[in-house]
């Protein structure tokens, strides 16, 4: 058995910035050598950010992502790096494909280099190309065919990206037939509910068809609507962990790993799934006398479900908003449950400081909204302040002289305007505080309460609204520190107070029963006959179904926002404006 020291660094890149993610690289490689590494890996497309979506068809962006890619390899050799294999994802092309209809132009590529002495030692592209939920990849790239195999250290490594282990056959047991000791794959996968406890169970299985130690380094931080957790992993032969990263943080996973020899006369060719392997010797002699391993490796404890999810909530509104050059946020306080938790997240994910709430009472307004309104401020001790819509109200209602729906959806207009208004003359951002469920069944004003540039609970159902609220209030006083959203914006029922004692049960189910026919349609695409056949009501089910397919062009002009479902609305779930298709008949 040889010695590899292995350092994974989980980081967060952003799509573009191709100087500001080589520094990242640069920076972990050298931190990576000062505590003795052999090998260095890097997420998939580090290099470019993930995903770069429309970017890969710009002949530019590839030219400047190989550029930079050389550039790189240079500048590691230049600050005494050079000897260190690193590994690093980044965007290509294909040398040898011909333009054919149905292929992207300029045949990109999701690869990934081996950058050693200076040069790029060895480049693939990823096998496997998803094409389901947010993934587009058949769109935008050209798959690779080989089986990359790196010696270091007298140790075979076998690489690999992302799908090529999520899908059966490919490298994994391309990697078996190489005779690979290790098998190395760098990831960009985006965080879902429950999705930790998937990728465990996959790299455990992926190891035992490689029949070799597994290491599954990931991307951590957010792109737009989506999110990574990072949750890097490293499993023995058998499938049992030998290290696991924290999830939503930024670390570098340092790893002694015995592994088995290279073998002489190593199988080379082309393997059974017709991938040809790519060999590369970088280093055979192997590490005398390593000793007992100085760094054994160390499991990251799991979080529970509901603190998972509120992490993964902070973390895709904070990469947003730093990511996009704005320094604080705008939210429209109505002491409700929702806008209650959009502002409990901001605050934990951008600082009390850069939280700006603004009450925004009508004539419906109840006394103690208000009161809950100006609570949250005080206990999460973000900017605060009231402007009275209704003098705006009374005037457009002497205009106009509005009755019944299009009186209530003014008041939810104005509030839209004033926030604008603000947000322009201020430079906040406003936050759009819609959840899941309202979005699905159009129950948000356009121009008024759908109104911002980043919606952070979109993805969240409304009963997993009062969940997190709970959560977030019950981990605060477990610390010791003053929950930051009033109890009776969590207790009082839900309402828009848009006329008197209105209640959203007005107008839906309970949102238990609502969450429930919801998840079903909308998550797992089951149509009426399904759901009746779960045991719900027939005259409910019907009345859901309709709200939703006639609520379409509502989602479609609400803002982006975090993902944490396997179908948010979105890229996750494309269906026509447009359409005569009732499932509800």
């Amino acid at each position: 058995m040889h010695r590899l020291r292995l350092a994974l660094n989980q980081i967060d890149a952003t799509v573009g910035d191709l100087h500001g993610n080589a520094d990242a690289v640069v920076h972990r490689t050298r931190e990576a050598a000062e505590r003795g590494a052999h090998l260095v890996a890097f997420p998939e497309m580090v290099l470019t950010g993930y995903p770069v979506e429309d970017l890969a068809l710009r002949s530019s962006f590839v030219e400047a992502s190989r550029s930079a890619l050389v550039a790189l390899a240079a500048r590691l050799a230049d600050e005494g790096l050079g000897d260190l294999p690193v590994v690093v994802g980044y965007l290509d092309r294909s040398s040898t494909a011909q333009p054919r209809y149905g292929q992207p132009a300029g045949a990109p590529q999701n690869a990934a280099a081996v950058l050693h002495g200076g040069e790029v030692a060895l480049s693939f592209a990823k096998h496997h190309l998803p094409n389901y939920g947010v993934f587009d990849e058949y769109r935008y790239f050209v798959p690779g065919d080989t089986m990359p195999v790196i010696r270091v250290r007298g140790v075979d490594v076998a690489l690999a990206i992302c799908e090529d282990l999520w899908q059966e056959g490919g490298r994994v047991p391309a990697a078996r037939a190489a005779g690979a000791g290790l098998l190395l794959s760098v990831n960009a996968s985006p965080y879902e509910r429950e999705k930790d406890d998937t990728r465990l169970e996959l790299v455990r299985r992926r190891a035992q068809e490689a029949g070799c130690t597994t290491a599954y380094v990931a991307m951590t931080g957010g792109q737009d609507e989506l999110v990574f957790d990072g949750d890097t992993i490293v499993v023995d032969a058998q499938g049992e962990v030998l290290a696991r990263a924290p999830q939503f943080e930024e670390t570098q996973l340092l790893l002694d790993l015995d592994l088995p020899a290279a073998v002489a006369g190593a199988p080379a060719g082309t393997t059974g799934d017709g991938l040809r392997v790519d060999r590369v010797v970088l280093s055979e002699e192997p590490v005398a006398d390593p000793g007992p391993a100085e760094y054994p490796g160390t499991t990251a404890p799991p979080l529970d479900d509901d603190e998972e999810l509120y992490r993964a909530l902070v973390t895709g509104l904070r990469a947003y908003v730093r990511k996009n050059g704005f320094r604080s946020v705008l939210i429209g306080l109505s002491g409700g449950i929702d806008s209650a938790l959009t502002a409990a997240l901001a605050v934990d994910a951008l600082g009390a400081e850069h939280v700006y709430g603004v009450s925004m009472p009508s004539k419906y307004s109840s006394e103690h909204s208000r009161d809950d309104a100006a609570e949250l401020a005080r206990r999460t001790g973000l900017h605060y302040r009231t402007v009275s819509i209704a003098p705006m109200f009374d005037a457009y209602m002497g205009e106009l002289s509005l009755t019944g729906l299009a009186e209530e959806n003014l008041q939810s207009r104005l509030r839209g305007t004033t926030l604008m208004a603000l947000s322009n003359q201020e430079g906040q951002i406003v936050l759009a505080p819609g959840n899941k469920s309202e979005l699905a069944v159009g129950y948000s004003t356009l121009y008024g309460d759908s109104v911002g540039a980043y919606g952070p609970i979109k993805d969240v159902y409304k009963s997993a609204v009062f969940r997190l609220a709970r959560w977030r209030n019950k981990v605060a006083a477990e610390r010791g520190e003053t929950p930051p959203i009033p109890e009776n914006s969590v207790t009082k029922p839900p309402s828009a107070e848009l006329r008197p004692g209105q209640v959203d049960t007005d107008s839906l189910p309970d949102y238990d029963v609502l969450d429930a026919v919801l998840a079903r349609y909308v998550d797992q695409d089951q149509g009426l006959d399904e759901i009746l056949a779960a045991g719900f009501d027939a005259e409910t089910v019907t009345r859901v179904l309709k709200l939703v397919d006639n609520a379409e062009y509502k989602r479609r002009q609400y803002p982006p926002g975090t993902k944490i479902s396997a179908k948010g609305f979105g890229k996750d779930r494309r269906l026509p404006v447009t359409s005569r298709w009732r499932e509800s008949g």
